[in-house]
């Protein structure tokens, strides 16, 4: 270990600090982006709106509701012209949240450096490009699997050629802990992703075996923190050795440079409660401690999400908030200056060892299928992370796992941080409106024949397997859209509905076996009087892909007799509509996590109505600010659930009291 000082000198370099942002409109998210910088972030880690992450322009039938409400809307290099004004591109970390779209994004970031004058030898910063885990979690993923990692193969070996100083993908394993993965899972999966993605580039020999060492030097990793800390900083550690195991034997990577493990971090939101949410400045200091404690696997970049992000969209200040928090430890504390404290310890090496095991014996059984695409279209890795988190939520459900403020300690007063409307900032459905019509302004002005040129290339890129980066880059500079894009390659590619994991198990434990068993009696006594089992829809209108909540829904519907209809993610509220009066379905449950509740669920009321099917109950869940769910009330919803409703055996209760209700009515 070593030894502490005073001088400032012997100290280690922070971290780089970021704040995960970006909302409403380019300009709005520019105005967010300086004002952070001027309050000592480092770097940039943009947010991306939905119908940009999924390539969709403002005005597709999908972006209805999705406008600017989860992140920042770049529908052309003018929308990133906006966005990065005055932020010099030659001297900026600029981390893109982005997947399916990546090339994209990548490549309208670079016109714009092109357009700078900017050498692009000296942009540094990283595009998460990570398609795998969007099959498995967040749902932002486009194509099939083949041409998507084609994709994610392209970024990369363009990237090594022509951008040195970036990291072409950020493995991402922290979607997989939100989505109920265990340490073991989190890391084999994210582990799996980059053998894949490597063995791909490799395979291709579109890059030399003198180079390739060095190629893999440039894949970095993006990871989760949760509240078991201790257990966190021992995933870490074991995550660190593996990589340099993998590295070393599979790779032939003999430089350690190139073996390092290098790693960005946000801290776990779905920890996050929106009950007592003032609980959540707690959890996030001690997960931010998981990722810095240990000096042998610290994260090269930290961004924490906000005390309130379970109730909406966090201000200014709250971000402000959970960036003193990264600056405090970093700053004034002596964490710094010394080596790794847990050096030697036999509790955390024999916790990182256990791990390291079941890892690999994880990493045994995907390799057996073939690899994580194939496990991906087996359905394998979704089902074992819905079951995971199945698990997970019963024990809180059950009491074995204590939430603070959720479902122990729950007696509280009112958190004077709210403040006005709830504590949140709010999107303005007008936001929609003034990107569409920007779109169609950007669409009058620009050449029509430079821009059909260009998407023809594209398309022949994409048809022949051409690298599609710079085709990419000069229909940026065309003016050609992220919606046009997009449309090109699903015409060449197809889309792509993955399983959703929610089928070929059962999963109850010992705790709520009587309690099921009570509901299953109740649904049974129901679908007595029904003629037919009583049958659950569950729906998810919009581009939101987060689909836990959904599938934990689908999973302990089913678990109580009910008969499911869950079709997965991205549906129009018409497709929910025509499925609802298919399938006869005598309650549908609604799931929005994006912020486009409103004018989604509004669209399905409608739709129900008119297709004779005002009378089926309708429930939404989702991140819902107390006002609207007034909203959602006055539109015929039955009953809105939000983060705090925790107990899903109580919300299968209710939900049998609605079909209930309403089976003598349609009789």
């Amino acid at each position: 270990m070593a030894e502490t000082s005073s001088s400032s000198s012997s100290r280690d370099k922070p971290w780089i600090f970021r704040t995960y942002a970006g909302h409403s409109s380019a300009a709005a998210s520019n105005s967010l982006f300086r004002k952070n910088l001027e309050k000592g972030q480092t770097g940039l880690s943009v947010a991306f709106d939905l119908p940009t992450q999924t390539g969709y322009d403002a005005d597709h039938i999908l972006s209805r509701g999705e406008v600017g409400k989860v992140g920042v809307p770049i529908m052309h290099l003018g929308d990133m012209r906006t966005l990065l004004d005055g932020i010099p591109l030659d001297r900026m970390n600029t981390s893109l949240t982005i997947n399916a779209t990546a090339p994209w994004l990548l490549a309208l970031y670079v016109a714009m450096a092109d357009e700078q004058g900017v050498d692009r030898k000296l942009l540094s910063g990283t595009t998460q490009n990570d398609i795998i885990k969007e099959y498995l979690s967040r749902g932002t993923y486009v194509f099939p699997p083949a041409p998507s990692l084609q994709l994610t193969t392209d970024v990369v070996t363009w990237a090594y050629r022509e951008v040195p100083k970036w990291n072409p993908t950020n493995v991402c394993s922290y979607h997989l802990q939100e989505a109920g993965a265990t340490p073991v899972q989190e890391v084999a999966f994210a582990l799996a992703t980059a053998q894949e993605l490597l063995d791909g580039v490799k395979q291709a020999g579109v890059v030399s075996a003198a180079d390739f060492p060095e190629l893999v030097g440039r894949i970095s990793f993006f990871v989760n923190a949760g509240i078991r800390f201790l257990t966190e900083i021992c995933k870490l550690r074991a995550f660190s050795e593996l990589w340099d195991e993998i590295c070393l034997d599979r790779y032939g990577v003999t430089d350690e440079r190139y073996r390092r493990f290098r790693y960005g971090v946000q801290v776990n939101s779905l920890g996050l409660t929106e009950s007592q949410p003032e609980n959540n400045v707690y959890r996030i200091l001690l997960e931010m401690l998981a990722v810095t404690l240990s000096k042998n696997a610290r994260a090269r970049a930290v961004q924490l999400p906000a005390w309130n992000e379970a109730l909406g969209l966090p201000r200014a200040w709250d971000q402000q908030w959970s960036l003193r928090m990264q600056q405090i430890l970093a700053f004034e504390t002596d964490l710094l200056e010394f080596g790794d404290i847990f050096e030697g310890s036999a509790e955390m090496t024999r916790k990182s060892e256990q791990i390291k095991s079941e890892v690999r014996a994880e990493l045994a059984r995907v390799e057996a299928m073939g690899g994580a695409i194939a496990a991906i279209e087996s359905g394998y890795m979704k089902q074992e992370l819905v079951k995971s988190n199945s698990k997970r939520l019963q024990t809180i459900e059950a009491g074995e796992q204590t939430v603070v403020g959720v479902n122990a300690f729950t007696s509280s007063e009112t958190s004077p941080l709210s403040g006005e409307a709830g504590g949140i900032l709010t999107v303005p459905e007008s936001i929609e409106f003034e990107a569409v019509e920007g779109l169609r302004s950007w669409r009058s002005k620009r050449d029509g024949a430079a821009v059909e040129r260009a998407l023809a290339d594209l398309r022949t890129a994409a048809q022949t397997g051409a690298n599609i980066m710079e085709p990419s880059i000069a229909a940026a500079k065309a003016g050609v859209t992220t919606g046009e894009w997009g449309e090109t390659l699903r015409e060449v590619f197809g889309q792509y509905r993955a399983p959703t994991g929610v089928t070929g198990f059962t999963l109850v434990i010992p705790a709520q076996e009587d309690e099921i068993a009570v509901l299953k009696a109740k649904v049974e006594a129901v679908s007595r009087e029904l003629g037919e089992t009583l049958k659950l829809l569950v729906g998810k209108p919009g581009l939101d892909g987060h689909s836990n909540g959904a599938e934990q829904v689908a999973v302990r519907a089913r678990d109580c007799g009910m008969d499911v209809v869950y079709e997965g993610i991205r549906l129009t509220p018409q497709e929910i509509v025509e499925s609802a009066k298919r399938e006869r379905a005598h309650i549908i449950g609604l799931s929005i996590l994006s912020g486009s509740h409103v004018p989604l669920v509004r669209d399905v009321m409608n739709q129900l109505r008119a297709a004779g099917l005002g009378d089926v109950p309708v429930v939404v869940g989702g991140i819902i600010p107390a006002e609207d769910i007034l909203i959602l009330k006055q539109c015929g919803v039955r009953t809105v659930y939000t983060p705090k409703d925790f107990s899903l055996n109580a919300i299968m209760g209710e939900i049998v009291e609605l079909a209930a209700k309403r089976q003598p009515e349609a009789a």
